[in-house]
């Protein structure tokens, strides 16, 4: 899979799957922008790319802030002159009951996991009508199939995404791009850490017990990495999927 002269947006690209895919990409040869709020450890993911020669970026970006959206869409074509693929991985979670769940952190879940998305599909999908060429690849869950306890607002959320990504790649396969979802269950990340920690604390449990729970559901008997993700998202990105589009796929290890 050959992505030689291919230019590629990761939002969230400075950590956990974001940057393994960003490193990915650029071991195939892509030159890449990393959209992050952190400019620091975006910096760091920059460095190491470009251990491998490869041109890449970092852009300072809130996604669910319209103007930060379309800054990191014209720097990338400022830097590069055209934008080839769209990675949305930014995305954040939290835990609550339903009785305690605020409307703040539901629209602050919805801003960035689903309003971020969109916006990010929305600036570069003229570029790629232009080009009349691109690959779309947005960040679902395989919470996005199913329902998840105490969180029903990220549950939510990425079911939005798996709407939007079968909606947009019918809309735009007229001009060869596609669009797909892909949908990880539970990974070795600071975010899946972060998750543990909260509904260990929701059930009154040791994290530990929540860890163990988790790796009893998946058939394979272990966590994902975020390098297989990766692996996925770079297939997605590549020629080799280009008969593909509107698809949601599961990377969980045979959990459904």
């Amino acid at each position: 899979m050959n992505l030689k002269d291919k230019v590629a947006i990761v939002t969230g690209g400075n950590k956990g799957i974001g940057k393994a895919i960003s490193i990915a990409f650029a071991k195939k040869g892509a030159s890449v922008v990393i959209g992050a709020r952190d400019i620091k450890t975006s910096q760091e993911v920059v460095r190491e790319i470009m251990k491998f020669g490869n041109k890449c970026f970092s852009a300072k970006v809130d996604v669910s802030k319209s103007q930060e959206v379309k800054q990191m869409v014209d720097f990338t074509l400022e830097k590069f002159g055209r934008i080839d693929i769209l990675v949305n991985n930014a995305g954040i979670i939290s835990a609550s009951p339903i009785t305690q769940l605020t409307e703040e952190e539901w629209d602050k879940l919805f801003a960035v996991n689903v309003k971020g998305t969109f916006l990010c599909c929305k600036y570069v999908t003229p570029i790629m009508i232009k080009q009349r060429k691109g690959k779309i690849i947005n960040l679902s869950s395989t919470a996005g199939k199913r329902g998840s306890i105490f969180r029903t607002h990220y549950s939510a959320s990425k079911f939005a995404v798996i709407g939007l990504t079968k909606s947009l790649a019918i809309e735009l396969a007229p001009y060869g791009i596609n669009v797909n979802a892909v949908c990880p269950g539970d990974v070795q990340t600071n975010m899946l850490d972060k998750e543990v920690q909260l509904l260990a604390k929701l059930r009154n449990i040791p994290p530990d017990k929540v860890r163990e729970k988790k790796i009893s559901s998946i058939p394979l008997g272990r966590l994902g990495k975020p390098e297989e993700i990766a692996e996925l998202v770079l297939f997605l990105a590549s020629s080799a999927s280009d008969y593909i589009t509107g698809e949601a796929i599961n990377i969980a290890g045979g959990a459904s």
